[in-house]
């Protein structure tokens, strides 16, 4: 689990850390500012795990609720109706990123996490407690909407906040590999909603329970989750780059934000097809697994959890990998096999009968993604100056996620209940083949990053 790897990480992270100076520490006292460095890392990184536990913990268990919500006798028509509902909470995240990203540059990127990690809590403790339809109607589902407003509102500012504080927080010799554990806490947000499921369904509750009550059960956890992360944020340092540039005009606002038309053009590219893929791969494939290779919930689980995890784990090997030879060539290279290899990846997916075949392409698939997920917070930190990086992340790349990453699992099933499914790997390789474009001519941000400035 990520919390395990984080832990065996430490002891490494220290020795790096006690190595290098810090801007603005003293000389004297080298240990005690690592370790503070260190904490406050640990402690950005934690609270994002909660933020995306809680957001994924949807996704995984819909497969349990939906009929509750969308009573129909069509498995497929629920699905469809859940994950309208989860791109939906996607629309929020625009929002959120304006929002929250403005606030995290002008009061402080500290103030921004707190109280992202609250309105999550409220949002998880919403969906725990709403009535089915058979209690009170269309009024469930509505109720259902609501909350996943309020998450897509909190995740949309926790994005360009969490990779803003720790890319800043990171040494810039070490930057990819400190900024890679943004995506191994999010991945590990997954990882633990699927724990919590696969105990669930072996161990705890039977198949009826968890339909009728059990899907209930994480939504709990989440909320108490996100009180544990509110107390690791109220103790953070600000950052010495926010600092430096409080007193600078125009700090947060869009007008300065429009002053960087490249930068955020670069931000949208690099974006477009590496969350479709991501989403693809890690929150849309148990639907698939189960509608198209048909695994049993239980398998396509336990395949998810699996593979993940692996998936989560690597991803410091590729952010340190970026920076020794740059962010660029593993941009390329996921741009590449990116288009290459998805229509024979889901080509191969949906004629594999073993379980094992299934985990082996699925974590293939992972890898090639993990040359973009391992060190996008980290390019787009790189791209703006202070005054308006945690905005400058967290829009352009929430309101590409919205139309990209949050239709994905809807824009797939439309295409299987029309008939079509094929269509959607074709899909997915032309919005990577668009990014591609972006990689082969942006320059590398390692050489050129404004984090320095």
């Amino acid at each position: 689990m990520p919390f395990a790897f984080s832990l065996i990480c430490t002891p490494f992270l220290l020795n790096m850390l006690s190595t290098q100076n810090i801007t603005g520490a003293t000389p004297a006292k080298p240990d005690k500012m690592s370790r503070k460095r260190l904490i406050a890392i640990f402690g950005g990184s934690m609270g994002n795990l909660v933020e995306w536990y809680d957001w994924y913990a949807y996704s995984a268990f819909a497969i349990y609720f939906s009929p509750v919500f969308f009573p129909s006798g069509d498995a497929t028509a629920q699905l469809m109706n859940t994950a309208g509902i989860f791109a939906i909470g996607f629309l929020m995240r625009p929002v959120g990123g304006w929002l929250f990203g403005s606030l995290a540059d002008r009061a402080g990127r500290k103030k921004a996490m707190v109280l992202s990690i609250l309105l999550m809590s409220f949002g998880s403790l919403v969906i725990a407690f709403t009535p089915t339809y058979k209690t009170i109607g269309a009024a469930a589902w509505v109720l259902l909407l609501l909350a996943r407003l309020l998450q897509g509102l909190s995740l949309g500012g926790e994005y360009g906040v969490s990779a803003t504080y720790l890319s800043e927080m990171a040494f810039s010799k070490n930057r990819g590999f400190y900024s890679s554990f943004q995506y191994v806490t999010l991945i590990g947000g997954q990882l633990i909603a699927l724990g919590i499921q696969i105990i669930l369904q072996k161990l705890l509750l039977t198949e009826q329970q968890l339909h009728e009550w059990g899907w209930r059960i994480p939504f709990l956890i989440g909320a108490i989750l996100a009180l544990i992360a509110l107390y690791m944020r109220r103790q953070l340092d600000e950052t010495t780059a926010f600092t430096i540039a409080e007193k600078k005009q125009g700090k947060g606002s869009i007008k300065t934000l429009l002053q960087h038309p490249k930068a955020i053009l670069t931000v949208v590219g690099l974006t477009l097809g590496g969350t479709l893929a991501f989403y693809t791969y890690t929150t849309y494939m148990q639907k698939f697994l189960i509608n198209t290779v048909h695994l049993s919930k239980e398998q396509s689980t336990s395949l998810s959890f699996f593979s993940l995890l692996l998936f989560a784990l690597i991803q410091p090997l590729f952010g340190a990998l970026s920076d020794r030879i740059g962010r660029r060539p593993l941009l390329i290279a996921f741009g590449v096999l990116g288009t290459v290899c998805t229509v024979p990846l889901f080509n191969a997916f949906s004629h594999t009968t073993t379980l094992w075949g299934a985990f082996f392409l699925l974590v293939a698939a992972l890898v090639i993604v993990s040359g973009y997920t391992s060190i996008n917070a980290v390019v787009k930190a790189e791209l703006f100056p202070a005054e308006v990086r945690a905005l400058g992340v967290g829009l352009p790349f929430a309101v590409t996620v919205a139309i990209f990453g949050g239709t994905a699992e809807y824009i797939a099933l439309w295409f299987k209940e029309a008939g079509h499914e094929s269509y959607f790997y074709w899909y997915i390789t032309g919005c990577i083949a668009i990014s591609l474009c972006m990689y082969l001519f942006m320059t590398d941000t390692k050489k050129t990053s404004k984090i320095e400035d």
